[in-house]
């Protein structure tokens, strides 16, 4: 079967406004290229297709028509909530195209709706609940849908939902996903600017799963299994990234990296006995990285560590993070950058019983922290995360999907007055942290490291200046 496998683009910025996401930060949509290097291992002709690739225009119509070039079999569409109806639009235009392909989408946003979205979206064939190698895998080789777990389908009297698939527990079973699939792989996918000294880079996962619940996470609907790469597994993939595409950079995106730390440890030890010339950025949690293990990373090649923050007030952090306390945050960060590594904090603006107070709270710890680095997101409510079954009881929701891409401020808290209001205070504690003379100077120490950031920055001068001229409150 001919299989193309689509990434739709989706609204990444905010709507009437120049979208910069792609350029400052364009991440290889690593869940489609394991889909398909699974579905090509089982025989099947597989294509993919990135609508936020290198060089693709924003024109669903020259989209469709890149698509039907494959003459495709199948279709199928990995969205998120902000790129579900640009993805549909796209199966509306296949099927006036060629109404016999079969479309099929997948991903949190379908998992979270499941079945409901059948009756609205006509265009669409099958959806693919929760992890999709597998059950594409029996789509594509012709089993009844009726036979097939994890796939929503129309059925006589509605829709229809079979049992949920089990997770993939070996996932070394798995192969490398398909970067070579990308157009442009890997120097057309660039990793956020300043964040690597290395180039090229490329991103992978090497694991599935948490065994947290945070309020906000959308991907608490895949349950809290949590499964991971050996370190053997994750290690030959490393070298296979750095042979085949050369790759010196890699962000590990797994939502918990460091959970099982004598995997860790065995990777860090294979990565010092036989380095592969690389450098590495990872996201930890507190409560999983004690001083030997960072040594560990520091030793093995990692530059930056990631932590997961989101407020500076402790009772909405019991709420929405459950089991992180300020103190140990502030004792992590400290214990990092104190091996030599680089910290960056993540923050959320706009949470549930968010008030002037709490905000105020957040700035004040992200200056004290003294990070190396700060992501600020706006707060979005998405479907599946365990916020949603009340939001609309916490305060004015705008459930607009297009704009649900936390970069826009589609939820206003009780505390706070208007949408207006809550992005002039984003604005303005956003540009405290880079005002701030301390994160300066801490910057401006490792400027000469970026030579590529900065002629990448200057390549794209006139896109990322038009971006900083809308970074306003509307």
């Amino acid at each position: 079967m001919r299989i193309v496998l689509v990434h739709p683009a989706g609204s990444n910025w905010v709507p009437g406004k120049k979208d910069v996401t792609a350029v400052a930060n364009r991440m290889a949509p690593l869940g489609l290229i394991s889909i398909a290097a699974y579905l090509e291992k089982a025989g099947h002709t597989v294509f993919v297709y990135d609508c936020l690739g290198p060089g693709k225009p924003s024109d669903n119509r020259f989209h469709t028509k890149a698509i039907l070039s494959y003459h495709p079999d199948m279709v199928g569409f990995s969205a998120t909530t902000s790129g579900f109806l640009d993805g549909y639009e796209l199966a509306e235009r296949i099927k006036l195209g060629r109404d016999q392909i079969t479309t099929v989408f997948g991903g949190v946003h379908i998992s979270s709706l499941g079945a409901s979205l059948l009756k609205d979206y006509p265009a669409i064939d099958f959806l693919c609940i929760g992890e999709g190698e597998v059950t594409m895998a029996d789509l594509a080789e012709g089993r009844s849908p009726a036979s097939i777990q994890g796939i929503a389908a129309r059925g006589t009297d509605g829709p229809l939902t079979n049992p949920p698939r089990e997770h993939i527990h070996d996932l070394d079973d798995l192969p490398f996903p398909a970067y070579e699939k990308l157009e442009g792989f890997p120097k057309g996918y660039s990793l956020p600017l300043f964040s690597y000294v290395l180039s090229p880079g490329a991103t992978m996962v090497t694991s599935r799963g948490c065994p947290y619940q945070c309020s906000f996470c959308d991907r608490s609907v895949f349950k809290r299994g949590f499964r991971y790469n050996s370190a053997e597994y994750v290690y030959e993939h490393i070298k296979y990234l750095r042979k085949r595409f050369g790759v010196r950079h890699i962000n590990i995106y797994d939502d918990l990296f460091t959970a099982n730390r004598k995997r860790i440890a065995e990777l860090c030890q294979l990565l010092i006995s036989n380095p592969p010339g690389m450098q590495f950025n990872c996201a930890v949690r507190v409560g999983y990285c004690d001083d030997e293990l960072l040594e560990m990373l520091k030793e093995a090649g990692f530059l930056q560590l990631s932590l997961g923050i989101e407020t500076g007030d402790p009772d909405l952090m019991k709420i929405h993070k459950p089991g992180v306390y300020l103190h140990e945050v502030r004792d992590t960060v400290r214990r990092i950058q104190q091996m030599g590594l680089r910290a960056k904090g993540l923050f959320m603006m706009g949470l549930p019983g968010e008030t002037f107070e709490t905000i105020r709270k957040t700035s004040d710890l992200v200056i004290s922290l003294g990070l190396d680095d700060m992501n600020m997101s706006k707060f979005t409510p998405f479907p599946g995360a365990p916020v949603w079954d009340t939001i609309f009881q916490e305060g004015t929701f705008d459930c607009d999907w297009r704009k649900m891409n936390c970069l826009n401020f589609v939820f206003v808290p009780k505390g706070i007055s208007s949408k207006e209001q809550l992005a002039e205070l984003y604005n303005q504690h956003v540009k405290r942290f880079y005002s701030d003379p301390r994160w300066r100077k801490k910057f401006q120490k490792h400027l000469w490291q970026h030579r590529w950031s900065i002629w990448y920055f200057l390549k794209h001068l006139p896109t990322f200046l038009a971006a900083k001229r809308n970074f306003e409150p509307e």
